[in-house]
C-alpha cells in the first residue's frame, strides 16, 4: 500500500543506519578526495611565497599583431636548467616563440603537443635553421616544471630533436610583460586560471615580429614558410618576394594559402610570350637563306 503523502515511512533499524551512514561516509570521501587533490596540486606546482598571479581586469584578451616590430632583446629569462639568459642570446635565427603556461592542460598542452609532431616533419634543421622557444607567461612557474615540459614534449618527438633546439623559459612579472607586450599577446588572471590566446608567434634572428600562426593546428607547411619568411628578412628580399608572389597569409583562416589564378596567369603568359619568342626566331632563320638567293 502506498502511504499518502506527508507521511513518513517507518524505518527499520538498518534504513536509519543506512542512509545516514552512507551520507557521512559520502561526505568523508569527498574531504578526503579534496585533501588528496589540493596536496597533489601543492606538490607539482610550487609557489613563490609572495608572489602572486598577475591581476588586471582592465587587459583585454587577445592578440594585437605588431608585424615588423622588434622585440626587447635583452629581457632576461631562466632556462629549463635554472640559468638566467638573455633572450637576444637564444634568438640568433628564425624563431618560433610559444606564449603558454606549462600547468595548463588544455591548449596550451595541445599546442605545444601539436608543435612537436609538427616539427619532426620540417625539413629545416632544428637548432641551425631555426629555434623554439616556449615562455611560461605565469610568473610563479618554476625552471623545474620547464624542465619536466621539456622533457614531455621531447620524449614525445618520434626524431631525435637537439636539446638547445626547443628551450622552456621562466621569467618574472616584469621581463614577462615587456614580452608579451612587445608581441601583442595580451592574457589575464581570471580566478585560478588564465584567460589568453592561443598563438605561435615566428620572429627573425635579429627581433623582428614577422608572423603569427593562430590556433592550436600547427601544419609544417605553414612552419616552413613563415620560418623562410624570418631567414628573408635577415639575408635579402628575393625569397620573400617570390613567396609573397606566390602565397598569401589568410588573416581569416589563419594559414597561407596559394595564390594559384596568379601563378597559373603568370605562368599562360610566359609560356606564350616564349612561344612566340621561338616563332619569330625561327621565322627569321627560315627567311635568311631565301634572302640571299635574292
Amino acid at each position: 500500500m502506498v502511504p499518502p503523502m506527508g507521511s513518513r515511512t517507518p524505518r527499520t533499524k538498518d534504513s536509519l543506519e543506512g542512509p545516514g551512514t552512507g551520507c557521512r561516509w559520502r561526505f568523508g570521501l569527498s574531504r578526503a578526495t579534496a585533501t588528496i587533490v589540493l596536496l597533489v596540486a601543492a606538490w607539482g606546482y610550487p609557489i613563490a611565497r609572495g608572489n602572486t598571479a598577475p591581476q588586471d581586469p582592465a587587459t583585454p584578451v587577445g592578440v594585437s599583431e605588431h608585424l615588423g616590430s622588434r622585440i626587447p632583446m635583452e629581457l632576461l629569462f631562466r632556462d629549463e636548467s635554472g640559468t638566467r639568459v638573455r633572450l637576444g642570446d637564444l634568438i640568433t635565427g628564425p624563431t618560433i616563440i610559444l606564449p603558454v603556461y606549462y600547468r595548463c592542460t588544455n591548449v596550451c598542452f595541445t599546442l605545444q603537443g601539436r608543435m612537436a609532431g609538427a616539427l619532426g616533419a620540417l625539413k629545416q634543421r632544428p637548432g641551425e635553421d631555426y629555434r623554439v622557444i616556449s615562455v611560461s607567461f605565469d610568473e610563479r612557474e618554476t625552471p623545474e616544471i620547464a624542465a619536466r615540459s621539456k622533457k614531455t614534449y621531447l620524449g614525445a618527438m618520434k626524431a631525435p630533436f637537439p636539446n638547445e633546439g626547443w628551450r622552456f623559459l621562466t621569467g618574472d612579472r616584469e621581463n614577462i610583460r615587456r614580452l608579451t607586450d612587445a608581441l601583442g599577446f595580451a592574457f589575464q588572471w581570471q580566478r585560478n586560471d588564465f584567460a589568453h590566446p592561443v598563438v605561435s608567434i615566428v620572429v627573425s634572428g635579429d627581433g623582428t615580429v614577422i608572423r603569427y600562426l593562430y590556433g592550436v593546428t600547427v601544419l609544417p607547411k605553414d612552419l616552413a614558410l613563415a620560418i623562410t619568411e624570418a631567414k628573408s628578412g635577415i639575408t635579402g628580399t628575393s625569397i620573400r618576394k617570390l613567396m609573397d608572389y606566390c602565397f598569401t597569409y589568410d588573416p581569416k583562416g589563419k594559414t597561407y594559402v596559394f595564390n594559384l589564378l596568379r601563378v597559373s596567369a603568370t605562368t599562360v603568359i610566359l609560356c606564350a610570350g616564349g612561344f612566340l619568342a621561338f616563332l619569330l626566331i625561327t621565322g627569321k632563320k627560315r627567311k635568311a637563306p631565301g634572302t640571299e638567293k635574292q
